[in-house]
């Protein structure tokens, strides 16, 4: 049997949790095979990390502290995304670009490395690795789909067509998409992410950042799978001209999520217990994107409407106070439960009393939800959110809550009527029937393992081999 080299390898994540855990993840499944990791981030994000490795995995996972420079009115402990208001996110790129030393230092005082597994942002890393023989890994946390709406990686650098000046010209089919193909934004998505596409409070582009990422990495690896969406797995392949390897859906069980400690976990889960199967509307709109009051007011009405039970994990983004209408939650008390801290997503999906999951669309989230079989009622606001649910809907495991393609406005009236669709009404059963099976695949912890074992093979076998 071959003598299989135990590789160094680097990993730099983007400093959002919904990056972070999984670039761990994938991290963890190189440790398994004795591979030594040097995860690179901010302090105070490695220790809310620490708890999420395995006792026997530490001495395989190196947790490498870089301190982010301080820029502009970003508060002191601002590590993440989850530390600022959405709007200061360009700022924490900022910041986040000021780690371009000090991680060149780390790396050149790390020799050697085979390889580095990068995020979006961090369009100055290639030349530092090539500098050092380093190769590189591309990691994109979207799907296919939303990777292709971007075009080749010249287009997303350069622009010089203007496409990612007009909004109209992501609302129609994509000329280089070669298939039939209706994952195309609304107005009012298009409008709210191409400031992506321009110059910003970084001083740099998420186009120019994400395109020049992908230009100069040597894999493009992607959390999918080919029996999800094979034909966008080859698309990015022939756009790029890079070899695209899927890592699989890293589905989390609820042994291996974070969980809840034991008494705030009896409290939810005794709520549910309350419940019968099925029956509970979650509802959970992530943690970095915040709501507009008036959305948040239609929201909370349209649950009151639909007289379902609720628990709704309503967790206060960064510098935001969000108010519930005046006595909505004596009015509802006993059928709906508002969460305002924290809440273990991955425990709560599992439960049996849950379902249907309003969701923002996040992948993550989308993967979580359909892996416990929750059929998806969805409220897509910016990225790639909008794009993950028109294929949602087209594969028919939910439906989108109906608004206004302009502005994005919706009222209490979709909410509800697009809750009792997919809950109870004789129309959603092809809904919660295609969820289940759709489980089937996500869920199936031996299918993506083998992803990753696919992956960790070909680091090995492309690995640099040593001068003779």
């Amino acid at each position: 049997m071959e003598n299989r080299k135990e590789l160094h390898i680097v990993v730099f994540p983007w400093l959002a949790f919904g990056h972070m855990i999984p670039f761990l993840e994938l991290s963890k499944h190189l440790a398994i095979k004795r591979h030594h990791i040097s995860y690179v981030s901010a302090p105070r994000n490695l220790e809310r990390l620490l708890s999420k490795i395995p006792q026997n995995l530490i001495p395989f996972i190196e947790l490498v502290p870089v301190p982010l420079p301080r820029v502009g009115k970003l508060p002191p402990n601002a590590e993440a995304t989850s530390d600022v208001p959405f709007d200061d996110v360009e700022l924490l790129k900022k910041t986040y670009d000021g780690l371009k030393e000090p991680l060149a230092r780390f790396l050149e005082a790390s020799s050697p490395i085979d390889w580095i597994i990068y995020d979006y942002p961090s369009y100055w890393l290639p030349p530092i690795a090539d500098r050092l023989g380093i190769q590189k890994v591309f990691l994109s946390l979207m799907n296919g789909w939303s990777s292709a709406t971007f075009g080749p990686s010249s287009k997303m650098i350069k622009d010089g067509d203007g496409t990612w000046s007009n909004p109209e010209n992501l609302t129609s089919p994509l000329e280089w998409v070669p298939f039939n193909n209706n994952i195309v934004y609304r107005f009012h998505e298009a409008k709210n992410s191409l400031g992506a596409a321009q110059t910003n409070a970084s001083g740099v582009s998420d186009m120019f950042r994400s395109g020049s990422s992908v230009r100069d990495c040597d894999i493009f690896a992607i959390r999918s799978c080919r029996e999800l969406e094979a034909e966008y797995l080859q698309l990015l392949e022939e756009l790029h001209g890079k070899p695209v390897v899927p890592v699989g859906l890293m589905p989390v069980s609820v042994e291996e999520g974070q969980r809840a400690k034991d008494d705030t976990w009896q409290s939810m889960k005794g709520w549910l217990d309350e419940h019968t199967k099925n029956s509970v509307v979650y509802v959970s709109l992530g943690s970095e994107f915040a709501l507009s009051q008036d959305e948040i007011t239609e929201l909370a009405l349209g649950l009151e409407l639909s007289m379902l039970p609720f628990f709704w994990a309503l967790r206060k983004q960064a510098g935001t106070q969000p108010e519930l209408p005046d006595g909505f939650e004596e009015r509802t008390r006993g059928r709906g439960l508002v969460w305002t801290n924290w809440a273990p997503q991955t425990q709560l999906l599992a439960h049996d009393s849950v379902g249907a999951f309003l969701t923002h669309c996040g992948w993550s989230s989308i993967i979580e939800g359909l892996q416990f079989g929750r059929p998806l009622v969805m409220l897509p606001f910016v990225l790639d959110q909008g794009l993950n649910a028109r294929v949602m809907e087209q594969k028919k495991v939910g439906i989108e809550i109906p608004r206004n393609n302009r502005d994005g406005s919706f009222n209490k009236i979709s909410v509800a009527q697009s809750l009792k669709v997919v809950c109870g009404d004789i129309h959603g059963t092809i809904y919660r029937d295609e969820a289940k099976k759709m489980s089937r695949m996500v869920a199936d912890k031996n299918l993506h393992n083998q992803y990753m074992e696919e992956f960790e093979a070909y680091l090995h076998n492309k690995r640099p081999k040593p001068e003779a």
